[in-house]
């Protein structure tokens, strides 16, 4: 009896052939997944939460990789004036034009105030910088006033300094859900 090999696949061949294809296609999902997983583009919360009204005070991390947005674009609102209380380590920039306001002096403030047309404000972490009269703190925080049809939202942001890897690039506020309550994320006590 002949053995036949003109195909060049003997059984153990094939059996390798499969097993490499079987191995290489699991490492790039696996691989995949993992980026995928390390670079989440979007995190969203409702205005309200937004807003501190659920008794949380809402953070956003920046890192010195990449810069992280947040947005008001879903949520329909156009940012009317921005406080950033330690401008030491996070650079700001905005979609638009916008009144800005920089450390403790409100009487002080830079920017088209009254056309004021901006959706979204890019954090970006920076190497510390020395400014005199600021204590070195491990996070700031960043208030937004925004508009919509003449209603009036203030948003007070813890921003973290995050170290490593950026675990999203964009914080997205959405308008509250439909809800028989006025201000749905309100703690009341029964």
């Amino acid at each position: 009896m002949k053995n036949d090999t003109s195909q060049g696949n003997t059984p153990d061949k094939s059996y390798l052939l499969h097993l490499a294809t079987l191995i290489f296609s699991t490492a790039i999902l696996l691989v995949a997944g993992r980026v995928l997983a390390n670079n989440a583009v979007l995190r969203s919360m409702f205005s309200c939460q937004a807003q501190g009204l659920g008794g949380a005070t809402p953070q956003i991390d920046v890192w010195y990789q990449q810069g992280t947005n947040l947005s008001f674009i879903q949520a329909g609102e156009t940012i009317k004036k921005v406080w950033l209380n330690d401008p030491s380590q996070v650079t700001i920039d905005f979609d638009g034009p916008i009144c800005m306001q920089f450390g403790q002096d409100r009487n002080v403030s830079q920017g088209d105030c009254k056309n004021s047309a901006a959706n979204v404000i890019q954090l970006r972490r920076i190497p510390k910088l020395k400014i005199a009269g600021l204590p070195n703190t491990s996070n700031t925080l960043l208030t937004v006033v925004t508009e919509k049809q003449g209603k009036i939202k203030l948003y007070a942001f813890r921003v973290l300094y995050g170290e490593g890897n950026p675990e999203y690039s964009t914080l997205a506020i959405f308008a509250d859900p439909p809800s028989t309550n006025e201000a749905p994320c309100v703690r009341t006590a029964k």
